[in-house]
């Protein structure tokens, strides 16, 4: 844990209680801060008395006397409407801010040249953190990783000059850190996605930019107009700028050929990985995500031999394109946290040939909008109350069946790819990147992962992947 000493021997109000909530109210509890915890969930605010965190009703509060409040970044700071307690705290002057904020006045009380990446972005924030952090530690550098990743910034281990932070960020998160200052900010890239919480693109691009705004380096990623133009913009200010992009491009930065990712920097020589054969970093969106790392990396003084090193032996996300077993030329893919038909396009279109396992809840527009990797698809396997409504988009296209199960779809997809697997002389692919929710038959996408991670491991002649330790 890292004590919030920041606010000790000072009131602090804080709501939302749920458990990265509770991992910040004791922080402040443990740096000394007089804290008064609240949540609209009855339940939530038991759950905290049970940890002896001090509760009490912010209605009946007297805002006043607070030096800070905390808050959720899950509950609305302005859209559709501020929740209640904003009002109430900015009624009184009082400071709104979020346990990023905490973090980061705590590192630059105590260590503020420990080496400090933040990685934003609309997609590719959890694997370019999982990324960077596996590189850090299997180069033996003592390294912290969390964040939006899922694993509450406070309760990292305090800062110190030679421990290296690697923290993903929301934008919910970044909006309740106002002085956030890391050593290297990634922004990878913007599309338009919470803008109910946000109210337009333009104020959640603005958002998305402070984090490189207030870093030592800023790393951006330029295939989009939006990151373009921030990254236009801080080079207008003098802010030093490395772009990245997945695909190729003239001048200083770090890009990708389809193949090799190819970094030039001014004083640092160029230099080359190969990413052809790391199959947890496949696809496009994948080489941005390394691209990324590269320019970080290289940032907080590792050799080129320990990128590629790290690169190398990164084991990827679990239900991410993870690639989880094999058995002859097929090859088993769990990347069960594509849960629309956005975020299962880039495994779509990572893999020549595809069995396709997809359906479950579907999402408004189901699965037309990959029509354009449907050419990729040997046969689909469709689960779930999705079914009949994919199998009308594929009509005559491709073949499919209604498998209704994962376990039925995991055994028909293996013997039909086997079988075929001679006369393809190419690798296939069993693929489960569903295009849906989970929610009809499993409790989340990771129990639905876990579920075809198990049906693989049931068949016969099967290799497992063994997940190293990212």
């Amino acid at each position: 844990m890292i004590p919030a000493r920041s606010f000790s021997g000072q009131s602090v109000a804080l709501f939302g209680l749920g458990s990265s909530g509770r991992a910040t109210a004791r922080a402040l509890v443990e740096g000394g801060a007089n804290v008064v915890a609240f949540d609209d969930n009855p339940a939530s605010v038991e759950a905290a008395r049970a940890e002896a965190i001090p509760t009490g009703d912010l209605r009946d509060a007297d805002w006043s006397r607070f030096s800070a409040f905390v808050l959720s970044p899950g509950v609305p700071l302005t859209h559709p409407k501020p929740h209640w307690t904003v009002e109430l705290a900015r009624a009184a002057g009082v400071e709104v801010i979020g346990d990023i904020e905490l973090f980061s006045r705590e590192r630059r009380a105590i260590a503020p040249t420990s080496p400090f990446i933040a990685i934003t972005g609309t997609n590719g924030k959890s694997t370019t953190t999982a990324l960077i952090a596996h590189c850090l530690r299997w180069s033996g550098r003592d390294t912290q990783f969390g964040g939006n990743i899922g694993v509450a910034v406070m309760t990292l281990d305090p800062p110190a000059p030679s421990r290296n932070y690697v923290v993903e960020c929301s934008s919910y998160q970044i909006d309740l850190a106002p002085t956030l200052e890391p050593s290297v900010g990634i922004l990878l890239n913007l599309t338009p996605d919470h803008l109910d919480r946000h109210g337009s693109m333009g104020n959640y691009a603005a958002i998305k930019a402070r984090l490189v705004a207030g870093s030592g380096l800023a790393v951006v990623g330029v295939d989009d107009a939006p990151c373009r133009q921030i990254a236009d913009e801080l080079e207008s200010d003098g802010r030093t700028v490395v772009r990245i992009s997945q695909g190729e491009f003239q001048g200083c930065g770090v890009d990708f050929d389809g193949r090799i990712l190819r970094r030039r920097l001014r004083g640092t020589e160029e230099a080359f990985f190969d990413l052809s054969a790391i199959g947890s970093l496949r696809g496009r969106h994948n080489a941005q995500n390394a691209a990324a790392a590269v320019a970080a990396l290289t940032a907080v003084g590792l050799s080129d031999a320990e990128i590629r090193a790290g690169l190398e032996s990164f084991p990827g996300l679990a239900h991410r394109m993870e690639e989880v077993g094999r058995r002859g030329r097929v090859l088993f893919v769990n990347d069960s946290k594509a849960t629309n038909a956005e975020a299962a396009a880039p495994a779509l279109a990572a893999f020549p040939r595809i069995y396709w396992i997809a359906g479950g809840l579907a999402k408004d527009g189901g699965i037309a909008a990959l029509a354009p990797f449907f050419p990729r698809i040997a046969k689909a396997y469709l689960i779930g109350e999705a079914a009949p409504a994919f199998a009308a988009t594929l009509g005559k296209r491709i073949p499919y069946e209604i498998s209704g199960t994962l376990a039925i779809a995991v055994e028909h997809a293996a013997a039909d790819a086997e079988a075929s697997e001679g006369a393809s002389g190419q690798e296939s692919v069993i693929l489960l990147s569903p295009a849906c929710a989970s929610f009809d038959q499993f409790r989340n996408f990771e129990v639905r992962g876990d579920a075809f991670r198990e049906a693989v491991g049931a068949l016969a002649g099967i290799e497992m992947a063994h997940k190293g330790e990212a």
